[in-house]
């Protein structure tokens, strides 16, 4: 049985291990999305797919860039078993509307209102992409869009995926 300085001491490294934990790199499981309270519907089964997951606020340009080729990438792989899941982290939810009324999309959006994604994942840059193999472990991560050449390859991580 642990004494409680012994307790405390053992809590306080595990809050620290915690704390300094570094963000989610390549070969790590991403976090179980339906454990955090995120605003929306989640896809109903992730199982199995490929999932890009795309992390985005409404102020963020590059953002701005980024959602119709998330949109032609939802166009192009939805049938063979691609989910495109875009979470915003505006702290006001008619930021995030106002948005999505100037950029339509038909991918799954959900939003992150408590933050507790975005810091589990700890997400640094907006927007902020994983793309995740068939049994949930990132395979990609990428930090901002940089036009055709963040698409370019997304396309390609996404199709050596699917092989």
């Amino acid at each position: 049985m642990l004494t409680s300085p012994a307790k405390a001491i053992l809590l306080g490294l595990l809050c620290t291990a915690t704390a300094q934990a570094g963000p989610l790199q390549i070969g790590d499981k991403f976090p179980d999305l339906a454990t955090y309270k995120l605003e929306g519907t989640l896809p109903a089964d992730l199982a199995g797919k490929v999932v890009f997951v795309d992390f985005w606020a409404s102020w963020c340009a590059p953002c701005k860039a980024s959602f119709p080729v998330l949109e032609e990438l939802h166009q192009k792989f939805a049938d063979r078993g691609v989910v495109i899941l875009a979470i915003n982290v505006d702290d006001k939810r008619t930021a995030m509307e106002g948005f999505l009324k100037e950029h339509r999309a038909t991918f799954p959006i959900v939003r992150d209102a408590a933050k507790q994604l975005v810091a589990a994942a700890n997400i640094a840059t907006m927007p902020t992409s994983f793309i995740l193999d068939r049994t949930g472990h990132i395979r990609a991560v990428h930090n901002g869009f940089h036009g055709d050449k963040t698409k370019q390859q997304y396309l390609a991580e996404i199709e050596a995926l699917l092989k």
